[in-house]
C-alpha cells in the first residue's frame, strides 16, 4: 500500500535544524511508518547560509518569509525550531492555516505566550506536538513503563538534575543570554526537559514549588557579530561591545509531586566539566529507578522485594528488541544509538498519532507543553518572592 505524503516544512536551520531534518530524513529509512515524511521546505533568515544547508539536508524549497511557509497548502506539518520568542506568533499561523505543528521546547519564552499556543491549539484541527526529545531515549520510556508496572510502588522522593559546562565567560551575547528571545536561561534551556521527563515517568504533576534560587553569574557579555553556526555556542562571533545578560545561568528548586512525593530540580549550565549531564533518581516503596544520559542506554533499577541475599542496583542495557521501547527499529542489542536517535524516534511517534495509531510513548502536545511551562513559571515567581508557590495558583 502506497503511503500518505507528510509534507513538512521547517522553520530555523542552526542547531535543532540540523536534529530536526535528519529525524524527519531518517524517519522512513527506520521506521515502518503510514507516512512517508517529504523534505519540502526550509525557511530562515539568513538566505545566504539556507542555500547550502538546504542542499546538504535535501530540502526541495527554500524560504525567508515563514508566514507564506504557514499559509503554503502543499506544507502538512511546519516544525518550528527558532528562538522561544518566534514560538507563538509562527504557531499560531500555522495553526489558523490548519497545519499540524510540531514546535521546540520549551513551549514559548512567556507563559502567556504559551497559554495563547494552547488555546489556539485546542480550536484547531491540527494536531500538535512539542519536541521533549528526551522522551525518546529507549531507557527513560522504559522507566516509565517500570512505573507503570508497579515496580517502583509509591513514588517518595525524586532528584532530576541538568548540567552544562558551556556558558563561560569567553561566550557572547547570543539569543540564549536574551530574556526578550529566550525568556529564560538554564531554566527554560535546562529545567523544562528535566521537568518534563519526571512528569513522563512518574505519571504526577507537579503541584508546589518552595526554595527556588535563580542566579545569574556572568552579568555582561561581548555582543554577538553575526549568524549561529550550528551549535549550542559554535562558530559565535564576538564584537568589542558588551551588554548586559538578562537570563538565570542556574535555578534550582523544590518540588512537591501528587503523588506526595518530594523533589528537588537542578539546572545551570557553568557546571565546569559537565559536558551534558541530564538525569534522574526516583525512589519508591518499592523500588528505585536511576538514569543518566551521559550513559545513555543504560537504566539502573533496585528491585527493595528481592531476596536480601542478591539484592542491589542492576543496570539494564536497554537495547532488547523484545523488552525495550523504540530498540527493534535500530540496530542488533548493545549495539548503542545516540541524541539524534532520540529526534527520530519523536518523529515516528508524531507520525503514528498523526495516523491513528498509538505512540510507543506519548509525545506532548500543546496542552501536556503548558503544564511544563506552568512549573517553570511557579519556580520563577518563588525564586523572586522567595517564598513557596502552589501550582493552582498559576494558571
Amino acid at each position: 500500500m502506497a503511503k500518505r505524503q507528510l509534507n513538512v516544512a521547517l522553520i530555523g536551520r542552526a542547531f535543532m535544524g540540523k536534529a530536526h531534518s535528519n529525524a524527519w530524513s531518517q524517519l522512513n529509512r527506520f521506521f515502518d511508518s503510514s507516512y512517508e515524511a517529504v523534505l519540502h521546505t526550509i525557511c530562515a533568515r539568513h538566505r545566504e547560509a539556507l542555500e547550502p544547508f538546504a542542499a546538504k539536508w535535501a530540502w526541495a524549497n527554500v524560504s525567508t518569509d515563514w508566514k507564506a511557509v504557514c499559509g503554503d497548502p502543499a506544507v502538512d506539518l511546519v516544525d518550528i525550531g527558532v528562538p522561544n520568542n518566534l514560538h507563538a506568533p509562527i504557531a499560531l499561523a500555522a495553526l489558523k492555516a490548519g497545519k499540524h505543528v510540531a514546535c521546540e521546547k520549551p513551549l514559548a519564552g512567556t507563559l502567556a505566550d504559551a497559554r495563547r499556543m494552547r488555546d489556539a491549539a485546542r480550536r484547531a484541527p491540527g494536531k500538535t506536538f512539542v519536541w521533549y526529545n528526551y522522551r525518546g531515549v529507549p531507557a527513560v520510556a522504559h522507566a516509565r513503563a517500570l512505573v507503570r508496572a508497579g515496580k517502583v510502588g509509591t513514588i517518595r522522593h525524586v532528584r532530576a538534575v541538568y548540567l552544562q559546562g558551556w556558558a563561560d565567560e569567553s561566550v557572547p551575547l547570543a539569543w540564549r543570554f536574551d530574556r526578550k528571545l529566550a525568556g529564560s536561561g538554564s531554566h527554560g534551556d535546562l529545567n523544562a526537559h528535566i521537568i518534563d521527563m519526571n512528569r513522563f515517568v512518574t505519571g504526577e504533576e507537579i503541584t508546589e514549588i518552595s526554595g527556588a534560587i535563580a542566579e545569574t553569574f556572568v552579568k555582561t557579555r561581548h555582543t554577538l557579530v553575526g549568524p549561529v553556526a550550528g551549535g549550542i555556542a559554535e562558530g559565535l562571533k564576538k564584537s568589542s561591545r558588551k551588554a548586559r545578560v538578562t537570563v538565570d545561568d542556574a535555578v534550582l528548586f523544590l518540588a512537591r509531586f501528587s503523588g506526595g512525593a518530594a523533589a528537588s530540580f537542578e539546572a545551570a549550565r557553568q557546571a565546569t566539566g559537565n559536558l551534558n549531564k541530564s538525569g534522574f533518581e526516583i525512589n519508591g516503596t518499592r523500588g528505585s529507578l536511576r538514569y543518566s544520559f551521559e550513559r545513555m542506554a543504560e537504566l539502573e533499577y533496585f528491585d527493595a522485594t528481592a531476596d536480601a541475599a542478591v539484592r542491589g542496583w542492576t543496570t539494564i542495557n536497554c537495547s532488547n528488541h523484545a523488552a525495550h521501547p523504540y530498540a527493534a527499529a535500530w540496530w542488533p542489542e548493545a549495539h548503542p544509538i545516540g541524541y539524534e536517535h532520540t529526534f527520530v524516534n519523536s518523529a515516528y511517534n508524531m507520525a503514528l498519532v498523526l495516523a491513528g495509531r498509538k505512540p510507543t510513548a506519548p509525545m506532548p502536545d500543546f496542552e501536556d507543553a503548558y503544564q511544563t511551562q506552568r512549573v517553570l513559571e511557579a519556580a520563577l515567581i518563588s525564586a523572586r518572592l522567595k517564598r513557596a508557590v502552589k501550582l493552582s495558583q498559576v494558571k
